[in-house]
């Protein structure tokens, strides 16, 4: 398995609609396993969508009923995966027989079910959920509806002859993360991007140049037919008829620098290419971050990867817990 196909979905999400997000989803894994691909990538918070809203309304107004209505919203169509949400695309992973990459905001039952976490999640072909990584630091205004996460997703996963990593956005800037999952054998790297050009266009070359190893731009999009009019505000929120809100931008860098795919705008597609690992081999001879060009005597790098939770429960033996105190997240 040198040689891997893969697939990148750049899709628009039907904006704030998990259910119907996810039938595009699992429509794009089809299509992507008719192309033979063995991995399949989707751009961050696909599911239900990207928080665009808070730039264009004022969301940092604070006790603001407006933005209590659109968060609210937000809230109820979040994924939760020990609900079943991602149950129709672990099923579809598990028929194409490939690997997922997918970007979701996370309703995190182990923070009390009422906070959304911006994360990825890497399901494997066999359909099971391997990781969820949170967001490190959620961007500029994204802190408004993000909560901060942890080094639990900090981890890779084999994918043949790759080992396979992946970060949200602008985490992909933070040196140290991206040197974590270089140390975890990180040989192809995935940015998944709400969908800028500007993102994708300069960081996906560096970091594929840095690493020694391929990186796939995964981006999203968003226009004005994305976003249903029932959504609350939606005349604040879409000012301009037929405007195009994020752009996609995905695209594929080898192990050298250079582009395998140019970033790719304006338009939902399915991008498929075939990767060599002997390319990531022959350019790991002059330059290997994380092994022969180390110096771990000098510099070291300490990770924690313990999920953050808010609260641990201690209980005797035999105690029957209240329900107040139970897993389950809310409804």
């Amino acid at each position: 398995m040198s040689i891997l196909r893969i697939g990148i979905a750049q899709i628009a999400p039907v904006f704030l609609d998990r259910a119907a997000t996810i039938e595009k989803v699992v429509t794009r894994i089809e299509e992507a396993a008719q192309e033979s691909c063995e991995l399949i990538t989707f751009g961050e918070a696909i599911i239900p969508g990207y928080p665009a809203w808070l730039s264009r309304t004022d969301g940092a107004k604070f006790d603001d009923s407006l933005q209590k209505e659109i968060h609210a919203l937000y809230l109820e169509q979040a994924v939760v995966p020990e609900r079943g949400h991602l149950e129709l695309v672990c099923d579809a992973a598990r028929e194409a027989k490939s690997m997922v990459v997918l970007g979701i905001a996370e309703r995190a039952a182990d923070r009390g079910g009422h906070s959304v976490y911006c994360s990825r999640v890497i399901i494997g072909p066999e359909g099971d959920i391997l990781s969820i990584h949170r967001k490190l630091m959620p961007t500029y205004e994204e802190r408004m509806v993000w909560g901060i996460g942890d080094g639990s997703g900090l981890v890779t996963h084999a994918l043949g002859d790759f080992t396979v990593g992946a970060l949200n956005c602008w985490e992909n800037w933070m040196p140290l993360a991206r040197a974590a999952l270089y140390a975890a054998g990180e040989d192809l790297h995935v940015m998944l991007w709400p969908g800028s050009s500007l993102n994708t266009h300069d960081l996906t070359r560096f970091v594929a140049r840095e690493s020694r190893s391929y990186v796939i731009s995964t981006c999203g999009l968003l226009r004005e037919q994305d976003c249903p009019t029932s959504m609350p505000h939606r005349d604040l929120f879409l000012p301009s008829t037929g405007e195009t809100i994020l752009n996609g931008g995905s695209a594929i860098a080898g192990p050298d620098g250079e582009w395998i795919i140019e970033p790719m705008t304006d338009r939902e597609t399915l991008l498929v290419a075939d990767l060599d690992h002997a390319r990531v081999r022959e350019e790991r001879q002059n330059f290997d971050p994380p092994g022969h060009y180390a110096r771990p005597d000098v510099l070291r790098l300490i990770v924690d990867r313990r999920r953050q939770v808010s609260v641990e429960w201690i209980d005797h033996a035999g105690d029957i817990r209240p329900v107040s105190s139970r897993n389950d997240p809310p409804v």
